[in-house]
């Protein structure tokens, strides 16, 4: 099979085989929406339990203000009305003394009121406190719960599509697929010793090399050129084209890519001058 007969089966595969960018992260917060408060959720009832809470403090704050306000102003007037008694009645003053006292027990009774009603608010600010770290735990499993999940979709999607990709094209096209792993002693790939991993497609003697992820970077450019120059000094065989394919790619990478003579393939939004409704960006 020549290039161009690859490309073009390339390009009519791939619809089936991966779904486009907007559409994975749809079908993703689908699954999880049906397990977790999304984000806004979450952050919208913490935003309520907040407000909730400052209005019944701002409430109560007013009725003990209203209260005490009128505790001064009855002490007030019993005060004027024992010094009233006490000028025009000198022999009432036993019984104002009594009066005197049941008041002063009034006020105790006030005080211990307020004292009570202080410790309630604290114990209800504990509450508040501890409901609190809990929404705050509740958001951090959520997002650690979205990012592991994505990760492993993402994990699964390569897979998946490594697979479907060599079973077609070696059953249908007779075109060979081989994943190749190589230690690379001097580290020249990644500056220390590691496995290097490789998508190769041979057709007629030709050498592609393949890259697939579910999402590149400008790094990953520059990583992936120096497998393909690490292959063809181990294999001494050189590679005719340089493919990547991932639904979503960084638009910074995409002039790297071009300086290093590597092919993209990838969702239309990815790419430059994209237009939505249009299939035009397609590789």
């Amino acid at each position: 099979m020549t290039p161009p007969e690859l490309k073009k089966a390339v390009q009519d595969i791939l619809p089936q085989l991966i779904a486009e960018d907007p559409l994975v992260r749809d079908f993703v917060l689908r699954t999880v929406s049906n397990y977790y408060d999304s984000r806004e959720e979450t952050e919208s009832k913490f935003d309520r339990v907040l407000a909730t809470l400052e209005r019944d403090r701002e409430e109560q704050s007013r009725k003990w203000d209203e209260q005490s306000q009128q505790n001064r102003e009855t002490v007030a007037n019993l005060e004027r009305d024992r010094e009233e008694q006490s000028r025009k009645w000198d022999e009432q003053s036993h019984k104002w003394d009594e009066q005197s006292q049941q008041n002063r027990e009034t006020l105790a009774n006030l005080e211990r009121d307020r004292e009570e009603q202080s410790r309630k608010w604290d114990e209800q600010h504990q509450q508040t406190q501890t409901m609190l770290a809990e929404i705050q735990e509740q958001k951090r499993r959520y997002e650690s719960t979205i990012g592991a999940i994505g990760s492993r979709w993402g994990l699964y999607s390569e897979e998946s599509f490594r697979s479907a990709l060599k079973g077609i094209l070696e059953q249908s096209f007779g075109v060979q697929v081989l994943n190749v792993n190589d230690f690379d002693e001097a580290g020249e790939v990644f500056g220390r010793p590691d496995q290097v991993e490789l998508d190769i497609v041979i057709t007629n003697g030709s050498v592609i090399a393949c890259e697939i992820k579910s999402s590149l970077s400008k790094s990953d450019m520059y990583s992936f050129d120096r497998k393909v120059a690490f292959y063809q000094k181990r294999h001494e065989r050189p590679v005719s084209r340089k493919l990547v394919i991932s639904p979503m790619v960084d638009q910074r990478a995409l002039p790297v890519a071009e300086a290093l003579g590597i092919e993209v393939y990838s969702s239309p939004q990815s790419l430059p001058g994209y237009q939505y409704g249009s299939r035009d960006n397609v590789l």
